[in-house]
């Protein structure tokens, strides 16, 4: 006798939950991080330059997400970087301007 084939099981509609829709393709994780006074400025006027110049606003975890991907896909060694600081000069020499 062949096996019983189940139905597929169906899902019912449900509504959406609060908050708003999840935009990642990609599994993860909500971080608190402490930011300078003046970064967060920074921030808030690249979010608000950008939609001067393009019509699209990138918000502040969109700038920092691509910031870090940016840092990884560069390939750039960070082993040996000393600090904060230190890190912030080299980042900053590879992209060319000189760091403050």
């Amino acid at each position: 006798m062949p096996p019983r084939l189940s139905k597929p099981a169906r899902r019912r509609a449900t509504k959406p939950g609060p908050g708003r829709p999840p935009v990642h393709n990609e599994a993860w994780s909500k971080v608190s991080v402490v930011l300078f006074d003046r970064q967060v400025r920074h921030l808030d006027r690249l979010t608000t330059a950008g939609r001067g110049k393009t019509g699209k606003l990138l918000n502040r975890a969109e700038i920092i997400r691509a910031l870090i991907d940016g840092l990884i896909v560069s390939g750039m060694d960070i082993s040996g970087t000393a600090s904060e600081g230190d890190l912030r000069d080299r980042v900053a020499r590879r992209l060319g301007a000189a760091s403050r």
